[in-house]
């Protein structure tokens, strides 16, 4: 039997046994996505790190949509990041520090902890060069493999003491931007034919200064301060989120930090996770080619009524960056977002694409209600403003969702030293009901 004919025969036979009567899920009260009948997420854990709010409770059932709210170990977020806004500073540092130990840092705090960011982002030298030889792979593949690469260098890299996951999650931190800076500039080298730049991270600049000085070099202060903001939203979201349960799970077998962390980018890499900010920049490219008048409601509502029915675009029915598995009436992020990214397209000379997208965000969320006329309450989410702010940046696409790995990893070591730190953990071990009827096994000669 030639080998291709093989494969093709085993993927049949795979798809016939994978088949599931989708009635039976309801039969044994199968909570599918881990998500209850109302959309809400099965409780399977408590957590001292983040809280995402979309909605209330009502007295004897059902839920109430409010605006949303993130909060970082009790604080909210929208606090913090006035704060950083106002005083015009960098601030992803402060809230690495609050998420890994619980509460703020006062000033030296901070400063020394922004030292020791600083000084652990340089890479070791093989690891530099096992990047400088994966040209024209993907980026997310590139990093999860220089993290695993990580643990040859770790002379405790299997130790779970306290000191020890702390240290381990500090160089994450700090060499998760330098990786994906050496990894997209080997990849516009092998892939452009463009010259390769590595270059040293700076002292006494922020993170965010940093990756884009080793990026590109060339960058504004607002493109700083912008991306930091970004960073800040994108930090941490709740251990419900895929990605940062996949560390949970692979956290709670005791396996090492940089296998679980690994874990948690292949999560993130799935376009159903951490992919979507380049499917709303895709679809605003589109958007901006297909609509004619910029400023037509009537012609807007028209061509989303159409992509809701599956006519046009990817003939998906998604609007992308509409919806939120949480927030309802708001995602806080987004609102957040729009504030400094308003300036930074004022900067680019860019404040009529930026009204198109507002009035896309406006006209998407209308659109949606009239045309599924199902009660939801839906907002646009942080995704359908992350990848305009990106290109207005100038970060090339490729690096989108390392940009969000870059973010979460803070969260990701957070709730994973928190797996491993508290009183009465088990390994997370949940059941799937086995729908197949006992068969008798025949002898190879008798089939």
């Amino acid at each position: 039997m030639k080998k291709e004919y093989l494969i093709y025969k085993l993927a049949g036979q795979m798809q016939e046994a994978a088949g599931i009567d989708t009635g039976l899920f309801s039969k044994y009260d199968v909570k599918r996505g881990l998500r209850n009948e109302d959309g809400t997420g099965v409780l399977v854990g408590l957590t001292r790190i983040g809280n995402v709010v979309g909605y209330e409770r009502i007295a004897g059932g059902g839920l109430k949509p409010i605006p949303g709210k993130l909060f970082y170990r009790g604080y909210d977020v929208e606090a913090i990041t006035h704060a950083v806004l106002e005083e015009k500073r960098f601030g992803f540092e402060e809230v690495a520090y609050l998420l890994l130990s619980g509460r703020l840092p006062d000033a030296e705090e901070l400063a020394s902890f922004s030292l020791l960011i600083n000084d652990n982002m340089p890479l070791e030298q093989k690891t530099k060069m096992n990047i400088i030889e994966l040209e024209g792979s993907n980026i997310m593949n590139i990093l999860s493999r220089s993290v695993l690469e990580m643990y040859r260098f770790d002379a405790a890299a299997d130790e779970v003491s306290p000191d020890n996951l702390m240290r381990q999650s500090i160089e994450l931190i700090s060499k998760f931007p330098t990786i994906i800076a050496y990894a997209y500039n080997m990849l516009r080298h092998a892939t452009f034919g463009r010259s390769l730049h590595i270059r040293h991270p700076q002292e006494k600049l922020s993170l965010a200064e940093n990756f884009l000085f080793m990026l590109k070099k060339e960058y504004t202060q607002l493109d700083a301060r912008m991306l930091d903001l970004l960073l800040i939203l994108q930090a941490e979201h709740g251990g419900g989120n895929n990605s940062t349960f996949t560390v949970r799970v692979t956290s709670s077998t005791r396996t090492d930090t940089y296998s679980a962390i690994a874990a948690g980018i292949g999560s993130l890499k799935g376009p159903l996770h951490g992919g979507a900010n380049i499917q709303v920049a895709d679809m605003f490219h589109h958007l901006q080619k297909s609509i004619r008048n910029w400023t037509d409601v009537d012609e807007i509502d028209a061509y989303f009524t159409r992509m809701l029915n599956k006519e046009v675009y990817d003939r998906s029915g998604l609007i992308y960056g509409i919806g939120h598995a949480v927030y309802t009436i708001s995602d806080p992020r987004a609102l957040l977002l729009k504030e400094l990214a308003r300036d930074l397209a004022r900067e680019k000379g860019q404040e009529r694409e930026f009204a198109f997208l507002e009035l896309l965000e406006e006209r998407a969320i209308a659109t949606f209600g009239r045309v599924k006329n199902n009660g939801k309450t839906v907002s646009s989410n942080i995704d359908f403003y992350s990848g305009f702010v990106y290109e207005l940046i100038g970060l090339p696409r490729e690096i989108f969702t390392p940009l969000f790995a870059m973010a979460r990893i803070v969260g990701w070591c957070a709730h994973r030293n928190e797996e491993l730190n508290f009183e009465g953990r088990r390994i997370i071990r949940p059941a799937y009901k086995n729908v197949l009827e006992e068969v008798k096994y025949e002898p190879l000669n008798k089939r």
